[in-house]
């Protein structure tokens, strides 16, 4: 039987890899939606509507008065953009095929590859959702002026890590028991609606409560990103290397519990999913 040519180098491989990773990432994107205007529309649309909910929200509650002293509606984005982020990311990792899947049978596909395919998806819908946005608010309605954009670009992509590897660590239980982890990927998403603190600031909480919301990898980075947008603010009480070592170790563990579980993976497992 004939059979393909494959490059044995390290360099070859490589790039075979990344060829395989992009066309898996494609095809991770074009499962929300056949059409990718579409599927970019529909992601822009969640994302305007989180924030006019939250922009009504403070001015019924009358809690603009603890937004930082800027563009109002900036400040309530910087908020949405990082939850947003966050969650699509958990969501899309712990979502993503694992070894039981049908895509396994085919022989470049692994595990990896679909985790990876899965998080750039997830990435990149994000990113060009919230950079649409920023430009129409932009040229649209009124300038702003973001402070750091570097700083706050690397907030944005850290809130994106830290939301891959608790993705990692779910769907590395998941086959375990996948109602109970679907369940608790379900509440993580919703507490995080207000423990991810972009509803307020960090450094206007007393310390009561901010020991209830200092746990959580989200709450600092969305602090931290509020102070590389706006010149007025400066965080005491957040720090963007805690989310870091965090995601950095979740990432390990998540990875190592992935290995066991690909290791023990039953075909029955799969049935009928």
């Amino acid at each position: 039987m004939f059979k393909a040519k494959r490059t044995n180098s390290t360099l070859g491989s490589t790039f075979s890899l990344l060829e395989l990773i992009y066309h898996s990432t494609v095809r991770s994107i074009r499962k929300t939606h056949g059409n990718a205007i579409v599927g970019l529309l529909m992601n822009m649309v969640q994302t305007v509507v989180l924030v006019v909910t939250f922009y009504v929200m403070f001015n019924v509650l009358g809690l603009r008065s603890t937004a930082v002293r800027g563009d109002f509606l900036l400040y309530v984005m910087s908020g949405i953009f990082l939850f947003m982020t966050h969650t699509k990311a958990v969501g899309a990792v712990a979502g993503s095929e694992g070894a039981t899947s049908q895509m396994m049978k085919h022989s470049p596909m692994s595990t990896a590859v679909s985790i990876s395919a899965a998080a750039l998806g997830a990435l990149y819908i994000q990113v060009l959702s919230m950079v649409v946005v920023i430009y129409i608010y932009h040229v649209a309605f009124t300038p702003i002026e973001i402070y750091d954009p570097v700083g706050a670009m690397a907030m944005v992509l850290l809130a994106w890590f830290t939301g891959v590897a608790i993705g990692m660590i779910i769907m590395a239980a998941k086959p375990w028991a996948p109602d109970f982890f679907g369940v608790v990927t379900m509440v993580y998403m919703r507490v995080n609606m207000i423990a991810s603190g972009k509803m307020f600031l960090a450094n206007m909480l007393p310390h009561k409560m901010l020991v209830l919301f200092s746990w959580n990898p989200l709450f600092h980075t969305i602090d931290q990103a509020r102070g590389y947008t706006f010149i007025n603010y400066n965080p005491h009480y957040s720090s963007w290397s805690y989310p870091l070592i965090l995601g950095l170790v979740l990432l390990m563990i998540g990875l190592m519990g992935e290995f066991y579980t690909r290791q023990h993976a039953s075909v029955s497992w799969g049935a009928g999913r």
